[in-house]
């Protein structure tokens, strides 16, 4: 007889650190050799790298720093909120692609340092966003998957894709990561 959907899901309970914290590392470090390649995608083409980290999709888009940046500001805000931890704050002063690297791999230690043992209790935690509309409330679990990511994956799909209309030669499997 085939176990119940209720039985299914009981026997492989996931965890809030084994569903989020592995993708978004996975995420950072994808775009963490992103960079490498824009990087040098620029010197071979003699690019001022100013211009590529400047470059927006639309006008009212935030350019390919603030991307970077923002996906950086919402992993490691993640981690702290359902960690119960202050978020660390990163001034956003990033100009070159090593200080945007360097963001990263901090982004990237902070969240690794975030263990399952941190995060107990975190889906039901209390994450409360001061946002310019007001505060904005959820339960830890609600907070991971119906906010954080999708924030994320918005600001790493649109760095990505800044970069591949702006011609620099990347696929699925870059953004992926090695998947």
């Amino acid at each position: 007889m085939r176990p119940s959907t209720k039985q299914r899901t009981q026997a492989m309970s996931l965890t809030l650190h084994q569903a989020v914290f592995p993708t978004v590392i996975r995420t950072l470090t994808a775009l963490n050799a992103i960079l490498d390649k824009a990087a040098l995608y620029c010197e071979t083409r003699k690019i001022d790298p100013s211009v590529l980290l400047g470059y927006r999709l639309a006008p009212d888009m935030f350019d390919f720093k603030r991307q970077i940046q923002s996906v950086t500001d919402q992993a490691k805000g993640m981690a702290a909120r359902l960690s119960g931890a202050e978020v660390p704050s990163y001034p956003d002063v990033e100009v070159t692609f090593d200080e945007l690297k360097a963001r990263l791999a901090k982004t990237i230690e902070f969240v690794k340092s975030v263990t399952p043992e941190k995060l107990e209790g975190g889906e039901d935690r209390e994450i409360v966003l001061k946002m310019r509309v007001g505060e904005l409330r959820f339960k830890g679990s609600d907070y991971a998957f119906g906010y954080f990511m999708p924030n994320f994956f918005f600001h790493a799909t649109t760095a990505y894709d800044i970069l591949r209309h702006a011609g620099l030669e990347i696929g699925k499997r870059d953004f992926l990561g090695g998947v």
